[in-house]
């Protein structure tokens, strides 16, 4: 594949790539950005998606192939809108789809489609997973077949209302000298029924130990979690959000405590930032997005990718996005 700085497809936008190889193809889940003229709000009211798409490419050809509508918010009895950033895992000879979207009362939850092919399309299940809230599901299987999901977004995300074990909307953020919101993992169970027990938190610290601080805004956690493993170590990677970065932190463990380790992708065209990462035939590459295409439009994003690099040492080089 070819290092490209243009988007994978045009004729819709797509945002929030999950990445995967299946049947030695890469497979793109993201989540489909609706055209509107409605506002930008801190809420998230302006990203209006309704449905997925899959989209899938080689390195023997440029071409990338859409494969269609997926799954619909219609089709998920208690969904009342907005299917955001979704991921996909391959167990049971199933691959399954955990995807977030507002509830009946507006809350976000985490739900799960499942397909015996990786192009979908998928059937939902009739109810989200117990426990389940937020946004931004990464699925990640590990090399002993257990599944984490690992998952959370600030302010629109909901994220901080979750403080208290139940959800409070009145809930805020921590003051600025008080430890950051963390992300969450919970392990599922091997039917990929339901969580194991509940979610518990991901904590990021710095190199003191101590855990990032809701201040400190270029390494804290806002959203968009992805899981990957390198050398056995495991990498956290996620976005600073208002600062725009691509960051990630380390652990030896799948549940942490993770260290910070630096910046991944620095800030591209657009307020959001989600990505993730892949290995393909010896490579790896970074997917993302950004919202040049439509000209700076923040609910009108295209996916793109670029090769990732490590260093000897296991660090990631930093990558800056290039613009004509």
């Amino acid at each position: 594949m070819k290092q490209q700085n243009t988007p994978l497809i045009t004729d819709i936008f797509t945002a929030d790539p999950s990445a995967h190889v299946y049947n030695d193809r890469i497979y793109i889940y993201p989540s489909h950005d609706i055209p509107h003229n409605g506002e930008d709000n801190d809420n998230g009211d302006e990203y209006q998606m309704r449905d997925y798409h899959v989209l899938s490419m080689d390195d023997k050809s440029d071409k990338v192939i859409d494969h269609g509508e997926v799954l619909h918010e219609d089709q998920v009895p208690w969904v009342s809108k907005q299917l955001w950033a979704p991921d996909v895992v391959y167990k049971n000879d199933t691959y399954y789809l955990v995807f977030p979207a507002r509830d009946k009362d507006g809350i976000f939850r985490l739900g799960i489609a499942e397909s015996k092919s990786p192009e979908g399309p998928f059937s939902p299940r009739a109810n989200y997973i117990p426990d389940s809230f937020s946004i931004d599901p990464c699925s990640f299987i590990d090399d002993d077949s257990k599944v984490y999901i690992y998952f959370g977004g600030l302010w629109g995300g909901q994220l901080e209302k979750h403080k208290t074990g139940s959800f409070d909307p009145n809930g805020t953020e921590p003051d600025k000298n008080e430890p950051a919101v963390c992300p969450k993992v919970a392990l599922m169970k091997d039917d990929m029924s339901v969580f194991e027990a509940k979610p518990q938190d991901v904590v990021i610290l710095d190199e003191n130990g101590n855990p990032l601080l809701a201040g400190d805004e270029d390494r804290r956690y806002f959203e968009g979690p992805w899981m990957h493993k390198y050398n056995g170590k495991y990498y956290l990677s996620y976005s600073t959000g208002t600062t725009h970065k691509i960051v990630y932190a380390t652990s030896d463990t799948p549940t942490g405590p993770f260290t910070y380790q630096g910046v991944i992708l620095e800030p591209v065209i657009g307020w959001t930032t989600h990505h993730s990462i892949v290995e393909y035939h010896g490579k790896w590459y970074l997917f993302y997005h950004d919202s040049e295409y439509s000209g700076g439009i923040n609910h009108r994003r295209c996916v793109k990718y670029c090769e990732l690099n490590y260093n000897e040492d296991g660090s990631i080089q930093t990558i800056t996005p290039v613009y004509s």
